[in-house]
């Protein structure tokens, strides 16, 4: 057994019962082996082993009355998993789904994506199994009063600073930060996604989505072909999917699907910029259903089956894809069905949403694939840069702020490349991207000496 199957065999042992987890250490480890050969400094000193272990995992209840006087309970999490290069940085989810297990993959992978941005920033992950879905805003405001009674112990802008993630947008984020003000009495750069208010960046919201879109570009360009006229399958409809669906709409691409979890609509009429207005208004203002869409637009409407099903039973056809909703949402029998109808890119806006057997269709395929940690990382480096603002005290204009975001995206795009070519694995964007982030954090632990 090699050194990096004994890792991750260690991991399944002592972690049992966190099957996301797993996987993102085995997709992650599994690209690598070629660094054992040439780093032994990493085997000696046990970066391998030391770089799947939090620096510390919290855990913690969260009590808070519902708008009915009834006392609910949540579990609350922040993994901590590893600031060698800068503060802790990631997301807070609020979904029922939320574990430890979830939280660790999620946690996990932001230590290679942040470090992928260039920006000094470490990895973190947290949030709670609690639903902000058919809430009042007055239940959602207590129960981040009564999270962050909690949290507020464990982060700072030099320790930890989160961000939003799903179920976590402009909403919680200033019921969040209004009480961590509150609590502590400073006004400092602890929660980044703030509204433009109260320290916010231009550019935050959309950088998610954008992102993904300026990665698959740049993908795009090693073909010599560009984004004009290509059918894109988006699926989800929040934050993620809206500025996705915009971004293509900029650079001339044909979105046509979109999605929740009560089903998908495809609209072959392309989801232009008057109906992209209608669905921000529908998801981010009355919180409404998809179904709706189909309705006002005379749309196809496929209630209960995600946008890769409706590809994979309905014969779809499609170029691009920009999974964007939830981990793990793109199956082996979706991927090989998204190649045969004619996709030939995927551009992952969500975590972790294929799974280890539908990047083995990509690859197998010559598809473009770029990873999560490399397509998506936009919007932890746009994060950075909210970061930066609040330090110096400057709000960038929204030109500054999304040259800077394409640049960024453009230079994870180059690591990654550069990396996979340097460590025999030339145009795996995959194997790049592990590689490229995991040397920076690895080099750093070392510097530390065994701490």
């Amino acid at each position: 057994m090699s050194l990096i199957q004994d890792v991750i065999a260690r991991v399944e042992e002592k972690d049992p019962s966190q099957p996301e987890f797993h996987q993102a250490v085995r997709e992650i480890l599994g690209t690598l082996e070629p660094t054992v050969e040439r780093h032994p400094e990493f085997v000696k000193a046990k970066i391998y082993d030391r770089i799947v272990i939090p620096d510390r995992t919290i855990m913690f209840r969260v009590p808070w009355v519902d708008d009915q006087g009834e006392v609910q309970v949540n579990r609350g999490f922040r993994v901590q998993f590893n600031n060698a290069i800068g503060p802790y940085k990631g997301g807070l989810r609020l979904h029922p789904s939320v574990n430890l297990g979830i939280i660790k993959f999620l946690g996990f992978e932001q230590i290679f994506k942040n470090s992928l941005t260039t920006l000094p920033m470490g990895g973190a992950k947290g949030g709670a199994d609690f639903d902000p879905k058919g809430k009042s805003d007055a239940e959602v405001m207590r129960f981040c009063q009564a999270f962050m009674r909690e949290l507020f112990r464990y982060i700072g802008p030099d320790t930890d600073v989160p961000a939003g993630d799903i179920g976590v947008g402009g909403r919680e984020i200033g019921y969040l930060y209004g009480y961590y003000k509150k609590i502590v009495n400073e006004h400092t750069a602890v929660l980044t996604g703030k509204g433009l208010e109260y320290g916010g960046s231009l550019i935050r919201p959309e950088a998610t989505g954008y992102g993904a879109v300026y990665f698959a570009d740049e993908m795009l360009k090693t073909r010599r072909l560009e984004m004009v006229n290509k059918v894109a399958a988006v699926s989800g409809s929040g934050n993620v999917s809206q500025y996705t669906i915009e971004k293509l709409n900029q650079l001339g691409a044909r979105p046509i699907t979109v999605s929740d979890s009560n089903g998908t609509i495809v609209d072959e009429n392309c989801i232009d910029d008057e109906k992209l207005a209608y669905i921000m208004e529908l998801k981010n203002v009355r919180r409404g259903r998809i179904s709706d869409y189909a309705e006002k637009y005379k749309a196809t409407y496929f209630p209960n089956k995600s946008v890769w099903e409706v590809i994979r039973d309905h014969g779809m056809k499609l170029d691009l894809a920009f999974p964007s909703a939830t981990q793990n949402e793109i199956q082996e029998d979706h991927a090989l069905a998204m190649v045969q109808n004619g996709c030939y890119l995927v551009s992952e806006g969500a975590n972790m949403p294929s799974t280890m057997e539908a990047i083995a269709v990509y690859q197998s395929h010559n598809v473009l694939f770029g990873p999560a940690k490399a397509a998506n990382a936009g919007g932890v480096a746009t994060s950075g840069l909210e970061m930066s603002q609040n330090s110096m005290r400057l709000t960038w204009s929204r030109e500054e702020v999304d040259d800077r975001l394409h640049g960024i995206m453009r230079s994870i795009h180059k690591s990654c490349l550069d990396a996979a070519t340097a460590y025999g694995r030339r145009g795996d964007y995959l194997a790049g991207a592990n590689i490229a982030g995991f040397l920076k954090v690895a080099n750093a632990m070392l510097a530390y000496g065994i701490v």
